[in-house]
């Protein structure tokens, strides 16, 4: 897309946002992962009008930890008791490639405006509804490239600093950066007000309970290598911290790392691959959406980084991506 195309979008939405705050309130809702990007997207986002809220079904744990300690303002969503304002005028999602991924239901008739990163999109919009799926790295930046333009104002330390922690983790601490998520942060950091380093060490803190220490060095432990096609498989399975077993894997040195979970009768799948991976012709959000196709369930994600879940069996959702990576050609540069 080019840059005047996202002018053009960005100020589409701009009217669009108007129109809807002036209706009445503006709920900003988030993924259900609740992962930092689509946190931080929200919080951000809602800090450009007070008719905005950022909610959501679930914090995850460093999204958790950056809204308790900068004391942004989040609300905690029912799955199965939402109650939404009598009076609204629109409702903007962020970082979700369908409805199912954000876990609530969304009352009808409801102007809906979707911002999103990923590759695929699943959403049925109506004429009143819009979508600004921009490819890049982060949601985070779509929502900085608003506020710079039509509301820099609201860009306060903390909208900063959320954006900022959203970037990082989408981007595995920039290991997935682009050259645009390099020029975000820089207009993130350009007020010299956020010291990076510290900034850093803050979002990476992560303290963990003797129990999950445990669960995460018995999944290593249980760690199997397998070549599909063209490729390596590092897979394992675990009862929590899948995201963050699936990173230590490709620390490791893995191409692709896969963490399953089987829980309540719901199987979940984590996945990771290293850049030069998906570089050399590895999707993993497209890869857990043919999954999907195949076997049920819902799956999705960046190139990087993707999850599926689902109700079939783990070994036959492991099975089934060990198949469809197996199919996918190595680019030779």
């Amino acid at each position: 897309m080019s840059s005047a195309d996202k002018t053009h979008e960005l100020q589409t939405f701009d009217e669009w946002l108007k129109v809807a705050c002036s209706n009445g309130a503006v709920p900003v809702v988030t993924g259900k992962n609740g992962d930092m990007d689509t946190i931080g997207s929200a919080v951000a986002l809602s800090a450009a009008h007070p008719n905005m809220m950022a909610c959501g079904l679930h914090l995850g744990r460093t999204a958790k930890r950056m809204v308790e300690s900068l004391k942004a303002p989040f609300r905690k969503l029912s799955e199965h008791q939402t109650v939404w304002p009598k009076n609204l005028g629109g409702i903007v999602v962020v970082d979700a490639a369908a409805e199912g991924q954000i876990g609530v239901t969304l009352p009808d008739d409801v102007p809906i405006c979707i911002l999103d990163h990923h590759s695929t999109c699943d959403w049925k919009l109506g004429e009143k509804d819009l979508l600004l799926q921009w490819d890049v790295r982060a949601t985070t930046q779509i929502i900085d490239a608003y506020l710079l333009q039509y509301a820099p104002s609201s860009r306060t330390p903390v909208v900063r600093k959320m954006l900022l922690a959203g970037l990082l983790t989408d981007t595995a601490r920039f290991r997935h950066a682009d050259r645009g998520a390099f020029q975000t942060a820089v207009n993130l950091l350009q007020d010299d007000d956020i010291d990076y380093a510290s900034f850093l060490e803050t979002v990476e803190t992560d303290s963990t309970s003797p129990s999950e220490r445990g669960s995460l060095l018995r999944g290593l432990e249980r760690a199997k290598s397998t070549d599909s096609g063209p490729w390596n498989i590092v897979h394992t399975y675990s009862g929590t911290l899948e995201g963050r077993l699936a990173s230590l894997l490709i620390g490791t040195g893995a191409e692709i790392s896969l963490v399953s979970r089987f829980r309540d009768g719901v199987t979940r799948m984590t996945a990771r691959a290293s850049r030069r991976t998906t570089q050399d012709g590895i999707h993993l959000g497209q890869i857990m959406e043919k999954i999907a196709e195949q076997i049920g369930g819902e799956g999705g994600g960046h190139d990087g980084a993707a999850g599926w879940s689902g109700q079939t069996d783990r070994i036959a959702a492991e099975s089934s991506f060990i198949a469809q990576v197996a199919q996918i050609p190595r680019s030779v540069h």
